[in-house]
């Protein structure tokens, strides 16, 4: 997956699990995942400083949810700015999923 807006681009990058947001050819952030079966669980998301106040957060993860939907995956929350995210965007509701306990054990077993 790869789009852009100008020269911001989100890429998704299965080997390290995650979804990086460029601008030029520097990484500014990333959003990290795990998947459970057909479950993507977003844990973390980070925007470096040096791009702090650009909306690229947003960007992303509507970026990478799109590609979670267009994959036939569903979403769990487990990331704040993942969750606050859905919270305002509610054409991602049908493909969202709680977090759970058992999700939460399994994602600390996962990352150890």
């Amino acid at each position: 997956m790869s789009e852009s807006s100008s020269t911001t681009t989100v890429e998704r990058a299965d080997g390290d699990s995650r979804y990086e947001i460029l601008v030029g050819d520097r990484r500014a952030g990333l959003t990290a995942y795990r998947d459970l079966g057909k479950q993507r669980v977003f844990f973390h998301t980070e925007i470096d400083e040096a791009f702090a106040g650009q909306g690229l957060g947003t960007q992303l993860v509507r970026q990478a949810l799109a590609d979670v939907r267009a994959s036939g995956m569903r979403i769990v929350p487990v990331c704040p700015h993942v969750a606050k995210f859905l919270e305002r965007h509610g054409e991602f509701a049908d493909i969202t999923d709680p977090v759970t306990p058992d999700v939460l054990r399994w994602l600390k077993g996962r990352l150890g």
